[in-house]
């Protein structure tokens, strides 16, 4: 069976992000076995993700808001379903420095610089191109980012492309260039809950990983290398109920065979996450202001403030290179 795309809009933004009034359009992809996902043009953003249960009942596992205006509502959307950007987590005190020139940044979490800045790249309506594959179905979407957007170095082109395919498999594959030195990490900012509704305090989690970076109180990662973890509270290598821990954490991951393993073992939904990316960001929206612990994030990306840690795996791009990054999401039930 041939998988669908299909189009509507959503309405039109007021303007953010130096852009304008913008349409902002919903795409609905479709492998027709079950797996469907609906991605917006602002942010380039995963709304909706229907995935069937044991039983063979769809339900969506990522929280979502009610409308647009609720998405443009920075008090009301925590990054929901946005891709994150031009860099994900956090730069310490907004300033990077590349080949001897320092560059400031937003700072829009206190005195640091998070996700991007103010307006980073889940504040933008993307551009968007449907690609049908026969039995999968992909949407491809670009954001040109300016020279300075947020203080960051070079005019940088990004991409994203969201692919589902039979089998149950959903893909985010990035890439970017720039016109100057510059850094770049791209992620997605999705909370999945694979019960559908209700604290994701009953699922089940492993992450192949037995390190993790040490944080001030601010979430800014402290001197020195990344914490042995193993046989202690965040040793998740083998599955553990999330019940009421608080995570907002950055694994270390120790091989690309696997990143994480979250279950819904009432619906019998597991979600397999593969990466091609150091780390993976845990957070169980314990912060998210009236949608408390609903969600569970699972961000793969680079370390935090590794712009400024020479000893983390490097984020720098320069011209005529390509950013790459790739994380699937398989989907099953039993």
């Amino acid at each position: 069976m041939a998988a669908t795309i299909r189009r509507e809009t959503v309405g039109t933004t007021a303007g953010h992000a130096g852009q304008g009034p913008t349409r902002v359009d919903a795409y609905t992809l479709d492998t027709g076995e079950g797996l469907a996902i609906t991605v917006w043009t602002y942010g380039a953003g995963l709304v909706e993700v229907l995935v069937p249960d044991r039983e063979g009942h769809p339900d969506n596992v990522v929280v979502n808001l009610p409308d647009l205006a609720a998405y443009q509502d920075r008090a009301r959307n925590p990054y929901v379903g946005s891709t994150v950007g031009r860099y994900c987590r956090c730069v310490a005190d907004g300033r990077l420095v590349l080949d001897g020139v320092t560059y400031e940044l937003d700072r829009n979490d206190g005195r640091h610089h998070l996700h991007g800045g103010g307006i980073g790249f889940d504040r933008y309506v993307w551009q968007a191109r449907p690609e049908p594959r026969g039995d999968a179905a992909a949407l491809r979407l670009r954001l040109d980012s300016p020279d300075g957007d947020q203080g960051y170095p070079g005019a940088l082109s990004a991409e994203v492309v969201y692919e589902v395919a039979p089998g149950g498999r959903l893909t985010f594959a990035y890439e970017a260039t720039t016109t100057a030195s510059t850094v770049v990490s791209l992620t997605n900012h999705a909370f999945w809950n694979l019960a559908g509704s209700g604290p994701i305090d009953g699922h089940t989690l492993a992450v192949n990983s037995t390190r993790t970076t040490l944080f001030d109180d601010r979430l800014i990662p402290l001197p020195g290398p990344p914490a042995d973890i193993a046989g202690g509270p965040l040793d998740y290598a083998t599955p553990r109920t999330v019940g009421h821990h608080a995570l907002d954490n950055c694994f270390v991951l120790d091989d690309p065979a696997w990143a994480a393993e979250l279950h819904d073992p009432v619906s019998g939904r597991t979600m397999r996450v593969v990466t091609d990316q150091p780390g993976l960001g845990v957070y169980t929206a314990d912060g998210f202001t009236g949608r408390r612990r609903s969600g569970i994030c699972l961000e793969a990306g680079a370390l935090p403030d590794a712009p400024n840690r020479a000893d983390y795996p490097p984020v720098r791009l320069d011209p005529g290179e390509v950013y790459r990054h790739r994380t699937v999401h398989h989907f099953s039930a039993g």
